[in-house]
């Protein structure tokens, strides 16, 4: 008798552990192959707004710069800003945006516009890759929750789990 239970259980446990894996599928599937979703546009738009609010209130001016999501980007990238033929162009990673819409809205919009605005200022210089010490005022003056040089993955993660870890 336990000996049915017991295969009872691990059957249901199996039984659900496809059905979420097979929803976790489906969502990444069609993530990745449909236009974004209404409420991340939404949420992308409302943190530009808010950059150029800062923007405005620390620099005196409001500069807007073409915003392209794309799942073009290789890797682990989450944005990046283009200055070609005198054209800057904010471009950012599709194919992250779900693990963390968060971390994309707080830090990566502000750190891409920060690149941006000093590439329209011509003030950008070779220190660290862009990353100077003007890059971090920038990013700060324009609301980069944390203005760093690479994505930081633990506080992606830390910020997944039910109990709040910060």
């Amino acid at each position: 008798m336990f000996k049915k239970k017991l295969e009872l259980i691990f059957l249901t446990m199996v039984i659900v552990a496809i059905a979420v894996l097979s929803i976790n599928y489906y969502n990444s599937y069609s993530f990745k192959h449909n236009p974004l979703p209404k409420p991340y546009l939404d949420r992308i738009a409302a943190k530009e707004k808010d950059v150029l609010t800062h923007m405005q209130k620390n620099f005196g001016y409001q500069v807007r710069f073409p915003l392209i999501i794309t799942d073009k980007i290789p890797g682990r990238l989450y944005g990046l800003t283009s200055y070609e033929n005198r054209r800057i162009t904010i471009y950012l990673n599709k194919k992250v945006m779900q693990e963390s819409m968060d971390y994309m809205c707080d830090s990566v919009i502000p750190h891409e516009y920060a690149h941006a605005l000093l590439f329209y200022l011509h003030k950008n210089s070779n220190e660290k890759s862009g990353h100077s010490k003007l890059w971090q005022q920038t990013c700060q003056a324009l609301g980069g929750k944390d203005c760093l040089q690479y994505v930081n993955q633990q506080e992606i993660i830390m910020s997944k789990l039910p109990f709040g870890v910060k």
